[in-house]
């Protein structure tokens, strides 16, 4: 077997772990939704905290990613490197997380909040722009993976902190509820 047919194997059973771990998470999401008793509301919780902190993890390390890829030859076998793990990074982790926590944390909205409260509109604007961040990082790894990176290291720095702000305000919105 070539190096390159077995790099495609092992990519081809993480991806199915993968794929098999989140079908299991989003079965019991899904259970838990359609089974809303009052005592399942601190799992459905759970299980949107824990979605959003893979999301956000993925939004803070991708981008310093792309500040490695930067400085990466392009065909480099590094460059091929950052590649993979760029694409993994957002369609394995963050995509399904960012749908799990939009998914969980728009039924906590209308089930316990019944979407009232300012506070509310303005964390969900809030997740709306860090939902575009996530898109504006999609697109870049599109780019780089068809070596289109028109970015700089110190650019992608300065990207690396959308998410984190977006998060704190996020944050300090749902614990603190000011408005």
């Amino acid at each position: 077997m070539s190096e390159k047919q077995a790099g495609e194997s092992a990519g081809r059973r993480a991806r199915l772990r993968a794929a098999v771990a989140l079908t299991l998470f989003a079965l019991l999401a899904l259970l838990l939704v359609l089974y809303p008793p009052e005592d399942l509301y601190l799992w459905i919780k759970a299980l949107h905290i824990i979605a959003v902190i893979s999301w956000m993890a993925g939004l803070l390390y991708l981008p310093r990613l792309f500040v490695y890829h930067t400085d990466a030859p392009p065909g480099s076998a590094e460059a091929r490197v950052f590649k993979v793990m760029e694409q993994r990074l957002y369609r394995v982790i963050m995509q399904p997380a960012m749908g799990l926590s939009w998914l969980l944390g728009l039924y906590l909205a209308w089930s316990v909040h019944g979407f009232q409260g300012g506070w509310l509109h303005a964390k969900l604007a809030f997740v709306v722009l860090l939902s575009a961040v996530h898109q504006f990082y999609g697109r870049a790894v599109k780019a780089f993976a068809e070596d289109r990176n028109t970015r700089t290291g110190r650019q992608w720095r300065i990207w690396n902190e959308a998410p984190a702000l977006l998060m704190i305000l996020i944050v300090v919105l749902v614990v603190v509820k000011p408005f």
